[in-house]
């Protein structure tokens, strides 16, 4: 058995592909699994209402192929925030976590990357973190009941851009099927503001570190950034997790409109998996 699982994020691939164009090119480029995403567009929504014959389509498809989806990444809250000073937005935010839930289960999909905001589009108060806590203990119990692993993100607002911000929330809760999924340029580019040792902050994490994002940044941006062109120190990063008993990383990288789109995943896996290779 391979020792360790390497995933793709869905949004490295132009979003005009099918399914089974995406799984091929995950599996061409030698990953082990695909990341799905649930963002707030209603195109991604909408998948939280495919039907019994569509979910059935698609685990029919996985087996086809020989690679599944095996995470979600559910950044929906962004419009729907569990904190939202506005009850519908946090019951809407609700029925996503449940219907991300059920989709997970039924897809095989072991975890959900759950995006550290108590809110987005307002400003974070002591009632809006209120509601984030309240809620989030019903998403957790929500996600226990199908045997489905949540993990924050770490972000890249204040209100949690760390693991030790994380775990805050992780010790308050105190259930196995709640961790931290970090994403080591958002981390990165915490310690440089906070001049603190990302390493030390990913020790904080021990024991409830699910998976790992791998991502490059530069100081102050954050995403959309080419492997190996900025800060990011990959090798001690995944070194650290692979300390803490992580075992599943996915390569997070976007399509822009890049003609050599394929080329920047291929190269992602190639050198992450090159790290990789030297833990096992």
């Amino acid at each position: 058995m391979k020792q360790y699982a390497i995933g793709l994020y869905e949004k490295a691939m132009p979003k005009s592909m099918s399914w089974r164009e995406m799984l091929l090119c995950a599996k061409d480029c030698g990953y082990d699994y695909v990341e799905i995403s649930i963002d707030e567009t209603d195109a991604r929504l909408a998948r939280l209402e495919w039907s019994s014959s569509q979910r059935q389509e698609m685990v029919s498809l996985m087996r086809e192929i020989g690679l599944p989806i095996r995470s979600m990444c559910l950044s929906g809250h962004r419009k729907y925030p569990l904190g939202a000073s506005d009850s519908s937005l946090r019951n809407k935010g609700l029925e996503i976590m449940e219907k991300a839930i059920q989709l997970a289960d039924d897809l095989g999909i072991r975890v959900i990357q759950l995006a550290g905001y108590d809110v987005y589009y307002e400003e974070s108060t002591a009632e809006s973190e209120a509601f984030f806590r309240k809620n989030l203990e019903i998403a957790v119990h929500m996600a226990a009941s199908r045997g489905i692993l949540l993990g924050f993100e770490t972000m890249e607002t204040e209100f949690m851009n760390t693991v030790a911000k994380s775990m805050h929330y992780v010790s308050l809760i105190n259930s196995p099927y709640l961790g931290v999924y970090p994403d080591s340029g958002n981390l990165t580019n915490a310690a440089k503001t906070y001049n603190s040792d990302v390493l030390e902050d990913l020790e904080t994490g021990r024991g409830h570190i699910v998976a790992m994002h791998l991502k490059e940044t530069v100081p102050g941006k954050f995403r959309e950034i080419p492997f190996l062109t900025g800060h990011v120190d990959f090798p001690a990063m995944i070194a650290k997790a692979w300390a803490l008993g992580v075992r599943r990383y996915v390569t997070e990288l976007w399509y822009v409109g890049q003609q050599c789109w394929k080329d920047d995943i291929r190269f992602a896996h190639d050198n992450m998996a090159k790290i990789l290779n030297q833990m096992v």
